[in-house]
């Protein structure tokens, strides 16, 4: 195990910090870290002149930061911007932290898929199988499971703000990819390598003086790149000059360097090796490890609830199940305020996910479908590996996105005994039912689902940085199964929004129990 100091997020939210966060009560429209006025009471509310007729002011009424959504990458930024003495004020529709990406229990996870309904006894009945009905207690399912670089800047930010020492970490057992119609395992080790049926002897000699070339090339050091311009020629033509097979190549871009497509090829080739670095370095970052990547016990939810904990110890205030009617813009179109119901706030910058802004501010990029499948057995041809990421090249099926599984269990404490939580994604191609371009997916799991659902999202990114109006929104979750992309964002508004980069020096090693 990978642990960082041997208790969760579950059990440091004591009572009085649940107040603190706004969890107590359900969170109803509660502020976290808000002081009362003076005497115990509010009848000494200080007035504001900008405060449109007929409202009060929301919580403490004027904040540097409104961020709207708890999910990563809202959170993530409070607790960074907070942490720099920036009064922070978070808002959310929903009365749980994680906004799309949450961790749900079984009850939660129905009602989601559901309308609100509640599920029937032979729900539980059917996901428990032979060890009984299935607990709430016993699961957090992730709504968007993806699994973090070891090594990536992720890690990094974790550390940087030290919320580490609030979580547990476990490395995924094992990273698979599809060759033909089965499932290979991503060597971890020489002698994995070696074994590998994925390419044949010759190609491996020179799959291996393609890494050798990789491991060694340095930016800052000329005599590493033997003659190779890599910002000047392409991926297409660095795997050439290696003599790299059609399938080879796909395994490298796909499966270590984590592209999601094929649109690299003709993107500089430095690029590709930064990012198959990034993979060899989180395959090394901790001894013996069997894949580059990690996960956080109890599930995802728990990173924002990290994050969300940073910001209330530095003076952040949190209202959960408080949705945002309307974002106040001045007459230049900047803008100043939130407003929910009666209650305003006012703010220098927002921060927030696509669906609190208004809709000529963002513009849509695809859709992405994602299928939660319970299971009694772990997908085919993993071994024993118990939880793990698949990745099903997109030329493999004849698509242009690749298909991603992530596969699950009682090990990360996300599922109960015996059951296999397996989450297949993809980007939508256009299909009439987009639910049916993740099936190659799904065949690979094998036969006898216990539960399936399915959802089809709409992705988002901004149409501008934010800087002239104020509106910092976050990019939508896309299909990836990976981190990669998500924390790329998280660094690119975090410049946008202070004008700094934010400090990713720091050696990305989770810390061990006594390292604080």
């Amino acid at each position: 195990s990978l642990s960082a100091p041997g208790f969760s997020i579950r059990s440091i939210m004591a009572a009085a910090e649940e107040d603190l966060l706004g969890l107590g009560d359900g969170g109803e429209g509660k502020s976290g870290a808000a002081e009362d006025f003076k005497d115990g009471g509010k009848d000494a509310e200080p007035s504001f002149d900008w405060m449109p007729d007929g409202c009060v002011q929301m919580a403490d009424g004027e904040y540097d930061v409104v961020v709207m959504g708890t999910g990563f990458t809202e959170c993530l930024l409070s607790g960074l911007l907070s942490v720099m003495g920036m009064k922070v004020l978070v808002v959310d529709r929903n009365n749980y932290y994680g906004s799309e990406a949450a961790s749900l229990n079984l009850t939660n996870l129905y009602k989601r898929f559901h309308d609100g309904a509640s599920p029937q006894a032979d729900f539980f009945a059917t996901i428990g199988g032979a060890n009984g009905p299935a607990k709430d207690r016993d699961f957090n399912v992730d709504l968007v499971p993806k699994f973090i670089m070891a090594h990536g800047n992720l890690v990094k930010i974790l550390l940087h703000t030290k919320v580490t020492r609030y979580l547990d970490f476990k490395s995924i057992d094992g990273s698979f990819v599809v060759k033909g119609s089965k499932v290979h395992k991503v060597p971890a080790t020489p002698q994995e390598a070696l074994a590998s049926s994925l390419m044949g002897m010759f190609e491996k000699r020179r799959f291996r003086t393609f890494l050798i070339y990789v491991a060694d090339y340095d930016k800052d050091d000329p005599t590493t790149f033997k003659g190779r311009d890599l910002n000047a020629m392409t991926a297409q033509e660095l795997y050439g000059a290696f003599g790299l097979d059609t399938y080879t190549q796909e395994f490298i871009g796909h499966a270590m360097a984590l592209y999601m497509n094929d649109e690299y090829l003709s993107q500089p080739a430095v690029h590709l090796v930064n990012a198959v670095q990034l993979y060899s370095n989180s395959l090394t970052n901790y001894e013996n490890a069997p894949s580059p990547y990690l996960y956080p016990m109890y599930g995802l939810g728990g990173l924002p609830e990290s994050f969300s904990r940073l910001a209330a110890i530095n003076g952040g205030t949190f209202m959960l199940n408080r949705d945002v009617d309307e974002i106040l813009f001045d007459a230049e179109g900047k803008a100043w305020g939130i407003r929910g119901g009666n209650e305003v706030a006012k703010a220098t910058m927002f921060i927030g996910e696509p669906s609190y802004f208004p809709a000529e501010l963002v513009r849509a990029t695809g859709q992405v479908v994602r299928s939660l499948c319970f299971l009694d057995h772990l997908p085919k041809n993993v071994g024993q590996c118990q939880t793990g990421q698949i990745i099903l090249p997109g030329s493999q099926v004849g698509r242009q996105n690749d298909i991603y599984i992530s596969f699950m269990s009682k090990k990360l404490e996300v599922v109960a005994p015996g059951v296999c939580l397996a989450i297949v994604s993809t980007r939508v191609e256009g299909h009439q039912n987009p639910v049916s371009e993740v099936e190659p997916g799904i065949a690979l799991l094998g036969a006898g689902i216990l539960q399936r659902f399915d959802s089809v999202s709409d992705c988002y990114e901004p149409v501008e940085d934010g800087l002239s109006n104020k509106c910092f929104i976050s990019k939508s979750y896309d299909e990836t199964s990976h981190f990669k992309t998500a924390a790329d964002d998280v660094l690119d508004m975090y410049y946008r929004v202070t004008g700094e980069e934010l400090d990713m020096s720091i050696d990305p090693k989770v810390p061990e129990p006594g390292d604080y």
